[in-house]
């Protein structure tokens, strides 16, 4: 039976966003596409005229993409492809665009370049494939990517696509959406859809983006993709390590990241992507641990996640949380969020996040703990030297997926010095020793800029070790020790961190008749650390300490 819409209506009307088709006046049928629609109207109205209406959409466009659209040339047939359709769709602000059109693809985006005196390169030669780099006013980049059909037609581009919810165009002249495969629906549905059965085993990256979409937009996988997906896990080994770190490290830089780990584990993925992460699985350990060493990595990545996004966030708001535990954390540290946030903005890799290289280091900090556990005569187990091996592990796979040098040095110092906080923890609950000058100078000097990251790995930690049975007592001392790292770091460098150069070499050659060598090196840095112990203040301190310190020296040698 027919449904017949006045204007007032066709604003709310369920079929809004999609093709209908009109029977006198009545809707017959419906598509995602003005093709669709026909021929489902034409299968029971084939003799009657049939009209093809789009039921419009209320968009409102980012201005970067309005711009964009208002540049474009009246004469060709360009869409909006793909994710930004489906942002658009949810909401949401998409960071890039991409383009489709039926022919010079390349020879458009040069012109669209042109006309927005922005910058641009050829992507792709043998796919037709021409970007725009827009430079935002953060220093940041948004690109346009303008392609041509990945097929004959635009259907045959959308259908050879990922998921259903990235087949969507929107044709930038009419602002009207193709919709093949019902993306739509199933963005409305909140699922997961592959878009053929081929989908997955032609490039099996998609798994992985799969699951990360899962994640970011709260959406469920449906079942038939989700055995696809096991099916194709063993051809993740064929993809290229950039593509893959890619997808990982856009995981872990969003929501949900634990759960997306484990979603590849269930998968069958994980394996052939960071297969020494599955030997945690099953390696249990004593007290005060309450998991094993592969479910509190996974928590302890949780416990990160909750960390930074609720009261550590610039927004946060202490009144309206029932956390006690998080509470603390506001009262001990909140104040330096926006120290947090300057932390986090400033990625050693512009490609990747800065948050989501800290969960890398989280998940591989007791990689090592299977190979180094050992039972004491006590019956307590044991890691000994699980830091230091697991910096190995850790720098091996980052280099393994071709991260950049600078990542690899923080990764590994993340991973080698993980336990120095507990270290300062233990002795001021044990003993209510706080962590002396020299101690605080040595754990910066040793980590630099990724104390930062080692005082917030260490607060996890503790969560994700004892869970429901940590005490407030135990989660005061640790912030008391994150506050008074943080307090020396962010409020008096000068003092312990980074204390003022008094002589340098020059001075101690000259002043103590040295030769270039070792000796004067090692002079340098045991004056710092007078420095930062507070025993040492001025130049003449500097020059008589290292006078001590020669002949103390010499003694020795002289003893042997």
């Amino acid at each position: 039976m027919g449904e017949e819409l006045n204007e007032t209506q066709t604003n709310r009307s369920p079929y809004t966003g999609r093709w209908v088709a009109f029977v006198r006046g009545r809707i017959v049928a419906q598509g995602g596409t003005p093709e669709q629609a026909l021929r489902a109207a034409q299968a029971s109205r084939h003799k009657e005229k049939i009209e093809i209406q789009f039921m419009s959409l209320p968009f409102s466009f980012p201005p970067l993409l309005q711009k964009t659209m208002d540049v474009l040339p009246h004469d060709v047939d360009v869409y909006l492809v793909g994710g930004a359709v489906r942002d658009l769709l949810m909401n949401r602000l998409s960071p890039d665009f991409d383009f489709a059109v039926p022919s010079n693809g390349i020879s458009l985006a040069r012109t669209v370049a042109n006309a927005l005196k922005a910058d641009f390169m050829v992507l792709d030669d043998e796919r037709d494939t021409g970007r725009v780099v827009i430079t935002n006013a953060d220093g940041s980049f948004t690109y346009l990517d303008f392609a041509t059909y990945r097929g004959a037609t635009l259907e045959d581009d959308l259908r050879d696509r990922d998921f259903t919810i990235n087949a969507l165009a929107l044709n930038t002249k009419n602002i009207t959406i193709i919709d093949p495969l019902n993306g739509a629906n199933d963005i409305r549905a909140k699922v997961i859809r592959a878009c053929s059965q081929t989908s997955l085993s032609d490039d099996p990256v998609r798994i992985l983006r799969g699951v990360r979409q899962a994640a970011a937009f709260g959406f469920s996988i449906e079942k038939t993709t989700r055995e696809l997906m096991k099916q194709s896990a063993g051809k993740v080994g064929d993809v290229s390590a950039e593509r893959l770190r890619d997808e990982i490290f856009k995981m872990l830089g969003g929501p949900k990241a634990s759960a997306s780990i484990r979603a590849l584990e269930m998968l069958g993925v994980l394996q052939h992507l960071m297969p020494e992460l599955l030997i945690m699985k099953g390696v249990m350990q004593s007290p005060p641990h309450i998991h094993d060493v592969w479910t509190h990595t996974l928590a302890v990545v949780d416990q990160l996640d909750d960390l930074l996004t609720s009261s550590l966030r610039l927004d946060f708001d202490p009144e309206k949380t029932s956390d006690m535990f998080m509470g603390l954390v506001s009262l001990k540290i909140g104040r330096y969020r926006e120290q947090f946030a300057n932390h986090f903005a400033n990625p050693l890799n512009p490609n990747r996040s800065h948050r989501s290289l800290l969960f890398f280091s989280a998940l591989y900090h007791d990689v090592c703990k299977p190979e180094t556990r050992f039972v004491d005569d006590t019956g307590r187990v044991r890691f000994y030297d699980h830091d230091i091996k697991g910096a190995e592990v850790v720098a091996n796979r980052a280099k393994a997926f071709n991260l950049s040098s600078d990542e690899v040095e923080r990764l590994q110092i993340i991973v080698r010095h993980h336990m120095r906080f507990h270290f300062f923890a233990a002795r001021l609950e044990n003993e209510g020793q706080p962590p002396s000058r020299k101690a605080i100078y040595r754990f910066f000097r040793d980590s630099g800029r990724a104390g930062i990251d080692l005082i917030l790995l260490a607060l996890a930690d503790l969560r994700g070790t004892q869970g429901n049975d940590m005490t407030q007592k135990t989660w005061t001392v640790y912030l008391d020790v994150a506050r008074i790292l943080l307090e020396n770091y962010w409020e008096h460098p000068e003092e312990t961190v980074n204390p003022p150069r008094l002589v340098d070499g020059n001075d101690l050659m000259k002043n103590l008749q040295l030769q270039p060598g070792k000796v004067i090196g090692n002079l340098l840095e045991a004056i710092r650390e007078g420095q930062a112990s507070g025993k040492i203040v001025d130049t003449e301190h500097a020059l008589n300490f290292a006078r001590e310190e020669l002949r103390k020296l010499e003694e020795g040698n002289n003893t042997e």
